[in-house]
Formats: C-alpha cells, structure tokens, sequence
C-alpha cells in the first residue's frame, strides 16, 4: 500500500526550496526537417530556444506545432513513418545521436499536454509515481516530495486531505495542476506545453498560467498555443510557424508590435487566409 501524508505532518510543516536547475541549459535546432510517411512536415528548422523564459509557439492548425514540440523529446521514436533528418541541441548534446540515452533526454523535459492524463490511482501516488520509478524508497522523502510538489502546483491546500483518492475525482483544472506537479516531481530541466490550457475554464487558466510565469526562474519552457492573448500575457519569446516552416520569431513586445513579415502582420491582425 502506497505511503501517504495522512495526518502526521503538522499544518505548519515547511517543505525545502526546489532542487536548482543547472544555469546552462539550452535548446538548438539546427535544419530539422520530419516527414510523416511522404509529407513533409517540417522544413528546414533552425531555432535557438531562450534559457529560463517562457517561449511561445503560435500558428494556424495544421502548421507543425506539436510535431516540432514532440521532437524536443523524441516522442515521434515510436511512430515509424516518422523520419527525421537534422540536428536538437539540448543542453549541447544532439539527442539524434545513436549514443543518446533516450530515456535521460525524456526525463529533462516535463511534458503538459492538451487535457490532463492523471495515472489511474491516488492523488498522492500520481506525483511519488516518477520518483519511485527512479529510486526513491524512503517514505518521509516520498511524503516530503509529493507535499512539496502539491503545494507548489497549488494544489496541497485543496487535497490535504484527500491525497488518498483517485485523481479522477479532481476537476479538470485540478488533474492539469495534478500532472504539473508529477511532471515537476522527477525534476526535469524543460517544461514543454502542447495547449496546456485550451482544455480548461479561465479561472483555471489563469492559475496555470501564474504557475508557468513562476516556473521559468527555474525552468526553460516551450508552449504551443493558439490564443495571441495568452502569448501576449507570458511569453518573452515568441515563434511563429506556417506551413512547417518558421515565418518570424523574436521578443514578444517586438513580435507583436512591429512584425516584420506580411503574413505575421496577417495573422496577427485576423487578415490570415
């Protein structure tokens, strides 16, 4: 039977800072190309992804968002019609090299996607689930992690004392701050958001976003989304895509008030067809 908080931490137990992440993190992409069977997804990419900020991709449907996101951790590995060509940088080391440890480079990157994906067992397991998988036994430490990650989502004040039910019980905004804090629980270096937020209301929205903003002290993050407004609120970095290719990227202020590319200033402005 899982380990759980019960009611033997006191109200007033405070948990230690987060672990620090390495300073020199960095993500570069140099001519990525993808293929989709014989579709050619994404051309010729070159990108240099700002460390501890939070960087925005927007673009039509349909324009190679989420496949370039999936990329960063090499999610496409089990599709085999999927071919990629080209060089991903993360922290200087090429994750296609064959001398990669894929499993390392999906550990640095926290992954959000579009509705949340609770693991089928308790709140409380849900977030000790990473660390027991990567060697975490003693029981305090377990508690001291999941209350420590709960209270850093917002969420501990809310399940206290429920951490023993199942996850699904949670509201949707609850279940994408539950998988926040298991993602954030195994200590990745990268946050990557494939429209983290399109599935819930605004209030949690909001609450999802005030975490992102907290976050990039410590992390480097990369959100897919496709609300301007929400880009506009919390991204320093914007990229904007279009037909697989990369149209324009730059600081949001700039991005947005003086975009250099016509078809920028035609979506930008709603003129986009």
């Amino acid at each position: 039977m899982a380990e759980s908080p019960g009611n033997s931490y006191q109200d007033s137990y405070v948990v230690s800072p987060l672990k620090k992440i390495a300073s020199n993190q960095s993500i570069n992409v140099e001519n990525l190309d993808v293929f989709i069977g014989d579709q050619h997804i994404l051309k010729d990419i070159n990108l240099d992804i700002p460390e501890k900020s939070i960087t925005c991709i927007i673009g039509p449907s349909g324009c190679g968002k989420s496949t370039f996101l999936k990329t960063l951790n090499r999610m496409h590995d089990e599709t085999p019609e999927v071919k990629i060509k080209g060089k991903v940088y993360v922290d200087d080391e090429n994750i296609y090299s064959s001398k990669v440890n894929v499993i390392d480079i999906r550990k640095k990157m926290g992954l959000l996607a579009q509705r949340p994906c609770p693991l089928p067992m308790s709140i409380f397991d849900n977030v000790a689930y990473g660390p027991r998988i990567h060697g975490l036994t003693k029981r305090k430490a377990i508690n001291q992690t999941v209350i420590q990650y709960l209270q850093y989502v917002g969420l501990w004040d809310e399940v206290r004392g429920r951490v023993r039910t199942p996850a699904t019980r949670l509201s949707i905004g609850q279940q994408q701050r539950l998988c926040l804090a298991r993602g954030l629980a195994i200590e990745p270096e990268y946050i990557l958001g494939d429209e983290a937020t399109s599935a819930l209301d605004p209030i949690s929205t909001k609450k999802i976003e005030e975490l992102f903003l907290k976050l990039k002290e410590k992390y480097t993050i990369i959100l897919v989304t496709h609300t301007l407004r929400q880009a506009k609120r919390i991204a320093d970095y914007i990229v904007f895509m279009y037909m697989g290719e990369i149209i324009e990227n730059g600081q949001t202020d700039e991005f947005f008030n003086h975009p250099k590319n016509q078809l920028t200033k035609d979506y930008l402005t709603g003129s986009f067809s």
